[in-house]
């Protein structure tokens, strides 16, 4: 048995219809016109696989960059919040022992400071109550006018007034240890709400 009867007839059948032939330039032309809507239809499908391709790959790099930042900044905070116990105590221990240790050497060369610009001019350097030897060792003898340490009980440790004739000078180390911490308190809050809102 036979399967032509499945297969397409491809021969001329002459139908009344005129057959029309091509010649060479005309199918050549034909041909080109093919190439070229071959070629811009290929070429329209790579620009847009490459437009894809470059969003995908641009919205992955964002959200990897996204993700690492988010870390970092985890990692920052966390450690911010875990180093708390050392910052205290470099608060609360160290800078007021520094502060401390060199209280009397910042009042010297502050009223040294101010001396230079009045010279001859009486000096009164007020002190809190107990440091005023410690501030006398200090004093350079070759400054033009005597010096005069005065106890002061109403200055707290950390604070000092200088007067050299009519110009005065306040030190302040526990306001700046004081605004030291209150810095530190303000960013441990923010990382621990940071911390908590995750």
């Amino acid at each position: 048995m036979s399967i032509a009867h499945l297969l397409e007839d491809f021969t001329l059948q002459a139908s009344g219809g005129q057959l029309h032939v091509l010649d060479e330039d005309a199918l050549e032309e034909q041909r080109l016109a093919s190439f070229e809507q071959g070629y811009s239809a290929g070429w329209e499908d790579a620009v847009q696989a490459q437009e894809q391709s470059r969003g995908q790959v641009s919205a992955e790099l964002a959200k990897s960059l996204e993700d690492m930042s988010f870390t970092y900044h985890e990692a920052i905070t966390r450690m911010s919040v875990s180093l708390e116990p050392m910052f205290q105590s470099l608060i609360q221990v160290v800078l007021p022992e520094t502060l401390d240790r060199g209280f009397a050497v910042r009042i010297v060369e502050q009223l040294t400071d101010m001396a230079r610009a009045q010279i001859g001019q009486p000096m009164q350097v007020f002190v809190p109550t107990g440091r005023a030897t410690e501030v006398e060792d200090l004093i350079p003898t070759e400054l033009s006018s005597p010096v005069q340490v005065i106890e002061d009980s109403s200055l707290e440790a950390g604070q000092a007034r200088l007067k050299v004739g009519i110009s005065q000078r306040e030190v302040d180390c526990s306001g700046l240890l004081a605004s030291v911490d209150q810095a530190f308190q303000a960013y441990i809050f923010q990382a621990k709400e940071a911390v908590t809102n995750e």
